[in-house]
């Protein structure tokens, strides 16, 4: 191969390389989100995640959530946010609720990386319904029906698992529709 030939094979595999990248992954609120990333700076690319980021921030969890891992993360859009009562998020992001927030938090996340064929094999394996433990305490129903995950909170929440499987360097990221709370 010419010296020609070589270089402009290097130039193309070098611009391929972040379409390969994202190749598997889906875009998530607009952004490209690619597995050599970790969940933070994945989630700062999402219009759909603000208020979660900015929960995360306020709550000191960033640089947990940048770590090493593996952790799964049941993200709720800035949409599942909203659908909290009136002043729950302003609240929560209040320096005094700080430990609740963690809290909140803390009952999206699994500390192993769990991708959605396996959660749903979990789920079969026990007869259709699957206990998820959380990071916060929190223990989640994961239900899989007609082609949906679902997961319920212990007050009853519902959260369905709109995009699956958003692979990251530290874990996995599955965006959810609600926001999952602890008992209080």
């Amino acid at each position: 191969m010419n010296k020609f030939a070589t270089i402009a094979a290097l130039s193309i595999a070098t611009l391929t390389a972040p379409v390969a990248a994202l190749a598997d992954n889906p875009m998530v609120g607009g952004a490209a989100m690619y597995e050599d990333k970790n969940i933070v700076e994945n989630a700062l690319n999402s219009e759909d995640h603000t208020t979660l980021v900015a929960a995360v921030q306020a709550a000191g969890l960033a640089e947990t959530l940048m770590g090493e891992g593996p952790f799964t993360v049941f993200a709720p859009t800035n949409a599942a946010f909203d659908r909290l009562p009136e002043g729950t998020v302003e609240s929560l992001l209040m320096p005094e609720n700080k430990d609740m927030l963690v809290q909140v938090l803390t009952c999206h996340v699994v500390d192993k990386a769990v991708m959605s064929d396996a959660l749903r094999g979990m789920i079969a394996d026990d007869g259709g319904m699957h206990e998820v433990p959380t990071l916060g305490g929190c223990v989640l129903d994961a239900a899989y029906d007609d082609g949906v995950v679902t997961l319920t909170d212990e007050n009853g929440t519902m959260a369905t698992i709109t995009i699956a499987d958003v692979k990251q360097s530290n874990g996995v990221i599955h965006v959810i529709d609600n926001v999952m709370t602890p008992v209080m």
